[in-house]
């Protein structure tokens, strides 16, 4: 069957070179293909009253930021946090328009397994069956779906920066709906959406972006998707290197390395869902651990060092390189004390030198106030001292050289 093209269709914020680009795709695809990630959230629990009591036979649009165009387009629900089995119906896939609304004649129809309706079991999540459409690069997806029933605790990715939807009268399946109207509350979360896969020839991968609140992009613009892993997948994109590599962002705020927090499971447990089972990974950058200097769960450089030997050895154990990335400045901000902030020099200093990852993302040198090392240079802070905004994100982005996520083992 020959998939449906997207790329006719006057959709905001596509440009003619995603159109020119998405014209040449056919013939490559005609080569043996597999699942690339080009876009992805960290399952964890939804916080307030909604995340802890769930919905209602009510229909979600979730507006997400893909990073690779492509075919044989996947969407991935989950309810690995959930306390009882979820059943969502009429999932859809559509370019979004403006607000909640989908860009006329783009709302696509999304089975699993042939079915129209899925129950996924607490503690586990599905993959819809491909999708009959090519989806430009660089766009931004409505994933729609309708809850039936009571859904219990959400899984989702708790601080998306970034606005979806949830429709505002219980009982009526509106995932369909191209207008948006029927989608009246705004939310902060992703609901169940936890990626979007497409087929790519095989010299095309995944690279994943593992972290914290700083990967998760906390202080940037929201709506705007300028949170350092996007901004690098635009450079991907204007780069030799265009169209080799989807990038998703598996960072979860207030994530910590050695312990569960309320930033979800530790990084050394989720390591493997969250990024050694990405389709097609061959890269990650690991930017953690200034949670658990903070919080006092790293009383020494070496706790955090150990945890980073375990984290490379799993993915060596996968052919995945990792890229080690420095912990960024935060003098001024939030638990911050001298004491800490040596732990911090330490393993950043072990992070840079000892010749343990496959490369090196140096986002202090990349960020800090070179009159006082401590800190963001001001005009990268967000304004709490701890997280960046836009342009310390960009700054970060820049600091990655592209060769190493284009890496074999």
């Amino acid at each position: 069957m020959t998939s449906t093209s997207w790329t006719r269709l006057a959709a905001p914020g596509l440009t003619l070179g995603a159109v020119i680009a998405l014209a040449t795709l056919a013939p490559a695809e005609a080569a043996p293909v597999h699942p690339v990630g080009t876009w992805g959230a960290s399952a964890d629990m939804v916080g307030g009253a909604v995340g802890t009591v769930g919905l209602v036979d009510r229909s979600v649009r979730n507006l997400v930021h893909n990073s690779l165009g492509g075919s044989g387009v996947r969407i991935t629900l989950s309810n690995v946090f959930g306390d009882r089995p979820v059943t969502f119906a009429s999932a859809h896939l559509g370019l979004a328009g403006d607000g909640a609304a989908v860009v006329p004649g783009t709302n696509r129809p999304v089975t699993f397994g042939g079915a129209d309706e899925v129950t996924v079991a607490p503690g586990t999540e599905v993959l819809s069956d491909p999708v009959d459409a090519t989806v430009p690069a660089d766009t931004t997806l409505a994933v729609s779906f309708h809850v039936v029933g009571e859904s219990g605790p959400i899984t989702g990715h708790d601080v998306a920066t970034q606005t979806s939807y949830v429709s505002g009268t219980a009982g009526d399946d509106v995932a369909g709906q191209e207008s948006g109207t029927s989608f009246t509350t705004q939310i902060s979360s992703w609901y169940w959406v936890e990626s979007v896969v497409v087929e790519k020839p095989r010299r095309v991968r995944t690279a994943v972006l593992f972290g914290d609140s700083i990967t998760d992009g906390n202080g940037s613009t929201v709506g705007a998707n300028r949170r350092y892993p996007d901004v690098l997948a635009d450079r991907v994109a204007t780069s030799r290197f265009a169209g080799r590599f989807g990038v998703m962002n598996e960072g979860i705020s207030a994530n910590r390395v050695l312990a569960d927090s309320s930033g979800g499971e530790r990084a050394l447990d989720r390591f493997r869902r969250d990024v050694l089972e990405q389709p097609g990974v061959a890269t990650v950058v690991v930017l953690a651990g200034i949670n658990d200097i903070r919080w006092d769960q790293a009383d020494e450089a070496s706790d955090l060092i150990v945890a980073y030997r375990d984290l490379i050895a799993q993915a060596h154990a996968e052919d995945v390189c990792v890229v080690g990335a420095t912990l960024t400045p935060y003098e001024g901000g939030s638990r911050y004390t001298p004491a800490r902030d040596r732990i911090r020099a330490a393993v950043n200093d072990w992070i840079r030198t000892s010749g343990e990852f496959d490369g090196v993302a140096d986002f202090d040198a990349a960020t800090r106030d070179p009159a006082r090392p401590a800190r963001f240079l001001p005009a990268y802070d967000s304004g709490d001292h701890l997280h960046p905004g836009d342009a310390g994100y960009a700054a970060m982005a820049e600091a990655v050289d592209l060769s190493l996520l284009d890496c074999d083992r």
